[in-house]
């Protein structure tokens, strides 16, 4: 195998697994890559019945020159914004590009003569500060300079069951957020690159046209519970965390830890400081979080794993969680970081808070933006709502 697995999700017997991902569908995309060079951008989350779409494509006698990872780096074990250096695959030997490694801009043009189309197979999450889509637009870009192929094995949008979140106002864009998007955007990768290629947000607004396919799911349906086989990022260890993950996130901007360094990531939050709680948990040092946010400290917070996945998902985007320790800290705006601004993709969500706006109330202000978002999105997806 090229590529060695990932931790495997705990799924309940509710989410289905019938559902046919791009990359099984051999048949549709092989036509469109033998005698061709190709490369390959994916991860340790590409996987097909157990093996990586890179095995499956060799097997195919596909020409794979080159692979493209994203952050986490090709087998995934990599911290979050950790940089990751290229290297070699050492079961097929075929030279790793890094995505991650720091540097802006597309890749070299002697790397991109080395390929004449680019395939993506990533499991995204559907959350705009979720960075595999930037990484994906950044080969748009790439292709649509050298005029290659692109093409995009798609794969379900765990979160693609609503929209929800701030608009992101491009003065906030980073590498956390890159297009004017809610931070719950409800679509695949597949959809989001065709809305980019579209709406010309490729730089320059240059346009991939016809040079771009999607090969779309089987069995799907925004609507559909997808349990992920494969664990997305190192700390994204169940579904209820990735449920979670577009209202706890949020915390990464502030003082609070949410639980970075155990066993439960995007779960729990809490602060040595923070007042009321009953619950603790210890943050310490482990693969995929070397040195979490206060290593070693005793953290008083809240336990969010006993919540119910469903009332998770009908709540969306939820502000409570950071109301809740915010007014348990009782600092002020020493609450919040820079960085908060940067994910939440708004200016005046931090003020709302700091004036005692309820969850409730912040998220009517967004409504509007969400709702003219769906009306927009709407000619670029490819699976019934």
């Amino acid at each position: 195998m090229a590529v060695a697995l990932a931790a495997v999700l705990c799924l309940p017997a509710a989410y289905s697994q019938t559902i046919k991902v791009g990359a099984a569908r051999i048949e549709r995309y092989a036509p469109l890559l033998v005698g061709k060079r190709v490369a390959l951008l994916s991860n340790h989350t590409g996987m097909v019945d157990g093996r990586h779409t890179l095995d499956v494509m060799l097997d195919h006698g596909i020409n794979v020159t080159t692979i493209f990872s994203p952050e986490h780096g090709f087998r995934g074990n990599a911290d979050a914004g950790e940089k990751v250096k290229g290297s070699v695959d050492a079961a097929t030997g075929i030279p790793i590009a890094s995505l991650y490694d720091g540097k802006k801009g597309m890749p070299s043009a002697a790397t991109m003569g080395e390929f004449d189309v680019i395939v993506t197979d990533l499991q995204d999450v559907g959350v705009r500060y979720y960075t595999y889509y930037i990484t994906m637009m950044r080969l748009m870009n790439a292709a649509a300079a050298y005029g290659k192929e692109f093409v995009v094995l798609d794969r379900p949008n765990p979160n693609g069951m609503y929209v929800d979140g701030p608009v992101l106002d491009m003065k906030y864009k980073s590498g956390v957020g890159a297009l004017p998007i809610p931070v719950v955007h409800g679509m695949t990768l597949g959809e989001l690159a065709l809305m980019i290629d579209g709406e010309g947000w490729l730089d320059g607004g240059k346009r991939l046209g016809s040079r771009l396919t999607v090969i779309p799911c089987e069995g799907y349906t925004h609507s559909s519970r997808y349990g992920l086989p494969v664990a997305p990022s190192p700390n994204l260890k169940s579904m209820l965390a990735v449920y979670l993950y577009p209202s706890t996130c949020y915390f990464e901007g502030t003082v609070i830890s949410l639980g970075r360094g155990t066993g439960h990531p995007f779960e729990i939050y809490g602060h040595p400081a923070m007042k009321g709680c009953t619950y603790t948990f210890t943050p310490q040092s482990m693969d995929g979080a070397k040195n979490p946010p206060l290593k070693d400290k005793l953290c008083h917070g809240r336990d969010l794993t006993g919540l119910d996945p469903e009332a998770v998902i009908a709540a969306g985007v939820d502000l409570g969680y950071v109301i809740d320790a915010y007014r348990r800290m009782g600092i002020g705006d020493k609450f919040f970081t820079s960085f908060f601004e940067l994910l939440v993709g708004d200016g005046q969500v931090r003020r709302m808070i700091e004036e005692g706006k309820s969850a409730a109330e912040i998220k009517a202000t967004w409504r509007a933006d969400v709702e003219a978002f769906k009306v927009r999105r709407r000619p670029y997806l490819l699976y019934k709502e």
